[in-house]
């Protein structure tokens, strides 16, 4: 199985990603949780089911990337056409940092 991953030069936050990429980022950490492969169809299938609208590949996997890119998830291939995506430790901090920053705004309230 390979590996690809970049090392991220500046530190990301939630304030440097589109809603897009952190409703990825939560799927992702949902089918992690419920051991699932996060794997691009069913990364999808949960963002449909979460936004309720059709999303596409071209719209989704260059998303993945940036997000590989940024160091905030690791892509290994599976077999020839799947690849699986996963969390890397900075994802996770970014996903924990931003669950803290709701958790505060909202109890603000």
């Amino acid at each position: 199985m390979s590996q690809t991953t970049t090392e991220s030069t500046d530190d990301v936050s939630a304030t440097d990603l589109t809603a897009f990429q952190k409703e990825a980022l939560f799927a992702i950490a949902r089918l992690e949780a419920s051991e699932n492969d996060s794997y691009g169809l069913g990364i999808k299938r949960q963002l449909a089911e979460r936004l309720g609208e059709d999303v596409n590949h071209g719209r989704l996997y260059p998303n993945l990337d940036d997000l590989v890119e940024q160091g905030i998830l690791q892509k290994a291939q599976m077999d020839k056409r799947t690849n699986r995506y996963t969390l890397t430790d900075d994802g996770k901090e970014l996903l924990r940092d931003y669950r803290d920053y709701v958790t505060e705004t909202v109890a603000s309230l």
